[in-house]
């Protein structure tokens, strides 16, 4: 249990520093009361994935959404799962990216003057030397279960950047600090971008099957606790981070919060190194979920081949590195990201297929199925909203997407 709680939170934890971000495009008060909300019904529907996989008799996402929806619910399940995971190992190479960089040239500040290793300096050197030395290695294994060490480390170096961005925040110059009239703000100018980033951080669906397997016992009882406290300590740490960071920030809140403080900023540069190592870790949590879409839809029927697994391994890793090389913008990757797969995987498949496994008798408005009805018609409408909002951005340059060469 202990194991599947770090993979569980390390896997919501991974996108933790974009929640600043989220925070200052909802608003503070607002932005706090969404967190807090969508982390109890990330909470609920996590555990009905498990539910709905009880009531179909299937034991994958893709085979739950074809029992109810036929081969049309099969596709889509996969396509939302390998965007989501795929859109999550893009962030998270992006972020390798932006702080892996800034603490070698802190520790070395003459390294750039050396013809030989002043590549290590260089952003797009360094994603992709870490992806190939580190992450690829990690997504090799076919056991999730041997990532969970690797997640506990993980998570104690979240809580690092925690505590930094905390000590940091207030001790930054006036220069880098944002408008303070803007701290008690109710509602901001992106409530739906915000969505979109905040279940980008929290979704786990499109591997908490995966995650339920992996207990010695797998009961709904043992999942829901590992949920329960998955949950309850990244909401804590999301919290501390988002509050904390948006109060020193607030209208100049980055997609990375880390990206706010100065790059000689020595406790912030420990913070970027912790950053940069967590996602070596996370990344390959979301490469196991996108070769599983594909394993399951393409090749469910066969036996595990070895040439298969090294090919789609690699071909995935190497497609989502190339894709993070040349865009710095976190913020607008989370957005699109989120506010479309994660809120299609969180909120509106769980709640349509337990609408459709539950009793057919009984009306949509019943008190038993009210809640999943709700949600499905919270799910459509952020996904819709927040998909034209982040693209239109994007187009106009609003959101100061950048492409890095």
């Amino acid at each position: 249990m202990i194991d599947s709680v770090a993979n569980m939170a390390n896997s919501i934890l991974g996108a933790g520093a974009g929640l600043p971000y989220a925070v200052s495009q909802a608003g503070f008060v607002l932005g706090i009361i969404l967190l807090v909300v969508l982390c109890l019904i990330t909470d609920w529907t996590i555990r009905l994935v498990v539910i709905n996989a009880k009531l179909s008799g299937r034991n994958s996402y893709i085979e739950i959404m074809n029992s109810c929806f036929g081969s049309s619910g099969r596709a889509a399940v996969s396509v939302f799962q390998f965007s989501f995971a795929f859109g999550g190992m893009c962030a998270f190479g992006i972020i390798i990216g932006d702080t892996i960089p800034h603490v070698i040239r802190s520790l070395f500040p003459a390294l750039h003057t050396i013809p030989v290793l002043s590549v290590f300096t260089n952003r797009q050197f360094v994603i992709a030397f870490c992806t190939v030395c580190v992450s690829y290695p990690l997504s090799l294994y076919r056991d999730i279960h041997k990532l969970s060490r690797a997640s506990a480390l993980a998570l104690i170096g979240m809580l690092i950047i925690v505590a930094s961005v905390l000590v940091e925040g207030p001790h930054v110059g006036p220069d880098l600090k944002g408008d303070p009239s803007k701290r008690l703000s109710f509602v901001g100018p992106g409530v739906f971008q915000a969505i979109g980033v905040m279940s980008f951080a929290f979704v786990c669906h499109h591997n908490s099957l995966l995650i339920y397997g992996s207990l010695r016992t797998p009961t709904l009882d043992r999942f829901a606790k590992v949920t329960h406290i998955s949950t309850a300590i990244s909401l804590v740490a999301c919290c501390t981070l988002a509050i904390s960071a948006f109060w020193v920030f607030t209208d100049r809140t980055q997609g990375n919060i880390l990206n706010n403080f100065s790059r000689s900023d020595t406790i912030i540069n420990v913070a970027r190194f912790c950053f940069g190592l967590n996602m070596f870790t996370t990344l390959p949590l979301e490469l196991f979920v996108c070769r599983e879409v594909i394993e399951q839809y393409f090749f469910s029927h066969e036996s595990f081949n070895p040439q298969r697994h090294v090919f789609f391994t690699s071909v995935i890793l190497f497609s989502s590195m190339l894709l993070s090389l040349f865009t710095c913008d976190l913020g607008v990757t989370l957005e699109i990201t989120g506010g479309v797969s994660a809120t299609a995987l969180a909120f509106i498949f769980p709640a349509a297929c337990y609408l459709k496994l539950s009793e057919p008798r009984i009306p949509w408005y019943s008190r038993t199925k009210l809640p999943a009805s709700a949600c499905l018609s919270f799910g459509i409408i952020v996904m819709i909203t927040s998909l034209f909002l982040a693209l239109g951005k994007t187009w106009t340059h609003e959101g100061d997407a950048k492409i890095c060469l």
